[in-house]
């Protein structure tokens, strides 16, 4: 079984994202923090990670780009799904290692295409 970690604040979004994975079969583990993400990363490795961009304490960028600088978190697969849509946005979730960018509110289709392509089940 895939795991997720999915780093959100919002109750709603993280609600919405949550339901998507676990009706496709995925573990889901859930952080609202960059501390409390990197305490959950420190006990297990997901197969994926979704960020929010706004954050308590830190960006989703400046954790998307701890995570693809750090050896043992390099190589999972990071998706920012964030209010912040600009293209400036997903240029810098792009230049700090992000392998997709999805627009909140995110629609289930997207998502679900978005893991099938970043993923091997």
């Amino acid at each position: 079984m895939n795991t997720v970690l999915i780093v959100e604040d919002t109750l709603t979004d993280l609600a919405i994202m949550k339901g998507c994975f676990q009706q496709s079969g995925w573990s889901v583990v859930t952080a609202n923090s960059g501390e409390e993400a990197n305490k959950k990363l420190s006990l297990q490795s997901p197969d994926l990670i979704v960020l929010d961009v706004i954050l308590p304490d830190r960006s989703g960028f400046e954790i998307c780009r701890d995570l693809k600088k750090d050896p043992n978190t390099k190589q999972i697969p990071v998706i920012i799904c964030s209010t912040k849509n600009t293209d400036v946005d997903k240029m810098w979730g792009n230049m700090l290692g992000a392998d997709a960018y999805l627009s909140k509110p995110v629609q289930q289709e997207d998502l679900m295409q978005t893991i099938k392509k970043l993923v091997k089940s």
